[in-house]
């Protein structure tokens, strides 16, 4: 573990007995992945993380989670990218599903944002199977988003406005139906790049390019949240951009000019019992 700690900004009286976020590992290269912009730990995969570009093919990448190397490129059978901003990984009825966030605009363009659900492949598949199509609009206009995550059977967006707004997808989700969301809170977080349960569900890492908010899904599901945050301009990524955690380790991506980026961090959080 690097000697180097991570600046902790609280965002709430609950803060106070959290420890700072450690950086674990040097930052390493993300080949081929120019635009990391979203990250999910593989739930069939130890060691698995899954990532995309934000532009061009219709690809997931299979990221080695310690060493940064591509270990598969599954290409996403009946999707295509406007703006692939996010994916993440939750329980569905098939098993353990990729929910991919084709919810980017940057110019509040688009008519209604689409979600995609597959099963989740294997590293080696060189194709998934046939994706399930969400549509949704927002109730009150258009936003530009890059943050989706999922709890239970609950779908969650958060903005990329200066008061970053959560909004939750109607149940249950329904394809060729162009659902409205329901705005569900407010974050104290400004144009956040992304969003990941972790693997027990308890928690929800909301990051920005400079600073992680660490949040209680409980919380935020009944519209009272209040978190953690702590900063991450420590690490100097060009661009931060995603987030996956999982226990104590944090995986964050970043867009770079040649090549994405992979940082890990080590952070301890508190209770959720406290």
């Amino acid at each position: 573990m690097l000697a180097a700690g991570l600046d902790r900004a609280p965002a709430s009286a609950q803060a106070a007995d959290a420890a700072p976020c450690v950086a674990a590992a040097t930052s390493k290269p993300l080949a081929d992945l120019r635009e990391a912009s979203g990250a999910a730990l593989s739930r069939r995969t130890p060691g698995l993380l899954w990532s995309h570009n934000d532009s061009g093919q219709p690809l997931l990448y299979a990221v080695d989670a310690a060493t940064g190397a591509v270990r598969g490129r599954v290409r996403v059978a009946n999707a295509t990218v406007v703006d692939w901003e996010d994916v993440s990984l939750a329980t569905c009825p098939g098993g353990t599903c990729i929910y991919i966030a084709d919810i980017g605009d940057n110019r509040l363009e688009r008519r209604s944002i689409t979600i995609y659900r597959i099963p989740e492949p294997q590293p080696q598949d060189p194709d998934s199977t046939r994706a399930e199509v969400f549509t949704a609009v927002y109730p009150d206009g258009r936003h530009d988003a890059e943050a989706l995550f999922v709890t239970g059977d609950d779908v969650y967006i958060v903005t990329k406005d200066v008061a970053s707004t959560v909004y939750r997808v109607p149940k249950p989700l329904r394809p060729g139906v162009n659902m409205t969301l329901e705005r569900v809170a407010e974050l104290p977080l400004k144009h956040v790049t992304d969003a990941e349960t972790s693997v027990d569900g308890k928690w929800v890492a909301i990051r920005t390019n400079q600073e992680i908010g660490f949040y209680r899904t409980a919380d935020i599901g009944r519209g009272a949240p209040h978190g953690i945050n702590v900063s991450v301009r420590a690490l100097k990524e060009p661009q931060g951009e995603g987030v996956a955690l999982d226990g104590q380790n944090v995986y964050l991506t970043g867009e770079g000019s040649r090549t994405g980026t992979l940082n890990v961090l080590r952070c301890t959080l508190p209770s959720t019992t406290s």
